[in-house]
């Protein structure tokens, strides 16, 4: 008889007046989620009204994610998975941070984090996230570049057969075209690929590393499954291919922590909150990855 530990995941609801608690709920009835692990939903949540958020939802909300990352923390939980969650309403009630990303990050200590999105055949790393988008040339630098690509290739080594050939990533350029010569712009001449060379010299012979690459074409490829990844110079330009691939099913993971976090890639959607429409196929997504990659970090057994 095995006797082998189940794995312990902690699940928050995130703002329990929006479809959180549905798709949680609809999860763990799914039939769809791994036996090798035991889920706990983390937190205490106050009566609400569904698709009516409050102060006091946003403070649960937050409240929840304090207690999963002290669990975690402690190694009482193997990954955590979040809920969705009104930023607007956090920072009312307090939350001081851009996203739950860079929440959990500070929390760990970690300054070498990343968020990586995966649904479908795509999956994108973001070299740079919550910012405004005329803030993004002046944030892109060549360090920054390396250290968000050689976390991708660290995950998707962490996914892959070892016998299988290395990760084939693609980098995104900034501009039109990916600066057309530096006619539309010279991040890609004078940033982005200095950081390709620098990744493809330190990655490892069996990996592929490619760019900087037209934006316009490069997800195509993605899709089609020649590319394991695309690594992003921002935000919307992974998160709009990936849902348009991918809307139901796309995983949020936090790279880089010393836990698996993962979430699922959507919001709270107050409007449909508590009427039968919400979908759980992400959050099972967001389940199963994150499982998987609590199995893969698990020490071998002695």
């Amino acid at each position: 008889m095995s006797t082998s530990k189940k794995l312990r995941l902690g699940i928050t609801l995130g703002d329990c007046a929006g479809i959180g608690p549905e798709i949680v709920d609809l999860t763990l009835k799914s039939g769809r989620l791994p036996d090798s692990a035991e889920y706990k939903i983390i937190g205490k949540y106050p009566d609400c009204s569904l698709g009516k958020p409050t102060i006091e939802t946003a403070r649960a909300a937050a409240a929840a994610l304090e207690e999963a990352v002290t669990l975690a923390r402690r190694g009482e939980l193997d990954a955590i998975v979040t809920g969705p969650v009104h930023k607007a309403r956090m920072y009312k009630a307090g939350f001081k941070f851009a996203g739950q990303t860079e929440f959990f990050a500070e929390r760990c200590g970690v300054k070498d984090f990343a968020m990586l999105l995966t649904g479908g055949k795509i999956t994108v790393a973001l070299v740079t996230t919550h910012i405004p988008l005329s803030e993004v040339p002046g944030a892109l630098k060549q360090t920054e570049i390396v250290r968000v690509g050689r976390l991708l290739v660290d995950f998707l080594r962490c996914r892959s057969n070892p016998a299988a050939a290395g990760p084939h990533i693609a980098v995104a350029g900034l501009n039109p075209h990916a600066g057309e010569s530096g006619k539309l712009g010279r991040e890609e001449i004078e940033i982005i690929a200095p950081a390709v060379l620098e990744l493809q010299t330190t990655a490892g012979a069996r990996s592929t590393i490619e760019g900087p690459l037209s934006p316009d074409t490069i997800f195509h490829r993605a899709a089609q499954g020649e590319l394991d990844a695309v690594l992003c110079m921002y935000h919307d330009q992974g998160l709009i291919p990936l849902k348009l691939h991918a809307f139901h099913n796309g995983v949020n993971v936090t790279l880089g922590l010393p836990f698996p976090r993962t979430s699922p890639d959507h919001g709270t959607a107050f409007a449909i909150a508590g009427k039968g429409l919400a979908r759980p196929e992400s959050m099972i997504a967001a389940i199963n990855l994150a499982v998987e990659l609590a199995n893969r970090q698990k020490p071998s057994p002695k």
